[in-house]
């Protein structure tokens, strides 16, 4: 069994408790093989899950998102067929599945549909303002907000600046 330290990674990180456990999910070897799928990026922030679903109808498909995990699953509910039917050759799976995917807390499940044999679940990544990238200033200048409670004279949303000492 192959065991790897994070440790010296966690030193100069503070807030990434979670990395950890992620890196050891990674580690595991029971990749699922079936049904076949691909993650797509598209621009920054839009992301697609596209799951290869022949032969599973809407009722047939679960999609759900729990603490942050996507799950999709799918199972045949009634085989009726099966007494009809005598396949000769069956090249179609269409045996049960479950796949999860660990979800970022900045990405927000848009939808679902299905499309010509595909589960597309589309993914948006939404950073908020207090995450986004921002200049802090350095003993310098700095515009602040003042409302009509902190002071008469000016208008709220006004930006007045001040320098600080």
């Amino acid at each position: 069994m192959n065991t790897m330290s994070l440790s010296p990674l966690f030193r100069r990180s503070i807030g990434f408790d979670r990395l950890n456990d992620l890196f050891e999910t990674a580690m595991q070897n029971d990749v699922p093989s079936y049904p076949p799928y691909n993650v797509e990026k598209y621009g920054e922030n839009d992301y697609r899950i596209a799951v290869a679903v022949a032969g599973f109808g809407e009722g047939e498909l679960d999609v759900n998102v729990e603490k942050r995990v996507l799950t999709i699953s799918a199972g045949k509910n009634g085989r009726d067929d099966q007494e009809r039917v005598q396949y000769l050759h069956q090249g179609i799976a269409q045996r049960a599945f479950k796949l999860s995917f660990r979800l970022d807390e900045n990405i927000e499940v848009q939808g679902a549909r299905l499309e010509n044999g595909l589960l597309i679940v589309d993914l948006l990544r939404v950073v908020p303002e207090e995450q986004r990238p921002r200049q802090i200033p350095i003993n310098g200048k700095q515009q602040q907000r003042l409302s009509d409670a902190t002071q008469g004279d000016v208008t709220q949303g006004e930006t007045v600046e001040t320098a600080h000492a």
